[in-house]
């Protein structure tokens, strides 16, 4: 377990988290801003949980982690950093099912998982990249204390670059 809150705990993915991964890369409302195409078959997210997400574990001692709902014993969603070699940077980002919007949860777990940043990660500057129009998630990160830095593109997308340093 990386940290936790009343209703969350955010923790390292694992092998049986991979059809919840495919699930979040797949359900079309998830990748309204996101700039990818949807998975068509499970062996893409094993792809993903073997190649990026346990590299990143081993190469960077962080990556994207599982949010698992306490109450509905599941992954909800996934929240946490990611070094983003293009912009030199770790980027916080994170994604839940849409059964789960509008409850506070996008929130709640930023804010677990910008409290681990210094201390256990020593991540002192992170940035959001957020697609035009994502107005939910530039909510959090404004309430996590992120301001708008910059406008840029990534992987062929404007986006609104948001930053925080401790």
């Amino acid at each position: 377990m990386i940290t936790e809150t009343n209703r969350l705990i955010l923790r390292p993915f694992t092998e049986p988290d991979i059809p919840a991964l495919f699930l979040m890369n797949s359900v079309p409302e998830m990748l309204t801003y996101i700039p990818m195409e949807p998975f068509t078959h499970e062996a893409q997210a094993a792809d993903i949980y073997h190649n990026v997400i346990l590299a990143d574990y081993a190469k960077h001692g962080f990556g994207r982690w599982a949010v698992h709902h306490k109450d509905d014993n599941k992954v909800i969603g996934f929240c946490g950093p990611k070094y983003l070699p293009e912009f030199n940077k770790v980027e916080l980002g994170y994604r839940y099912f849409p059964e789960y919007w509008g409850q506070g949860i996008g929130y709640e777990a930023a804010q677990a998982a910008v409290n681990t940043f210094q201390p256990q990660f020593n991540i002192d500057l992170f940035i959001a990249l957020i697609l035009h129009g994502n107005q939910g998630s530039e909510g959090v990160a404004k309430k996590v204390g992120m301001s708008l830095f910059e406008q840029s593109e990534y992987l062929g997308h404007k986006v609104h670059v948001y930053q925080r340093e401790f």
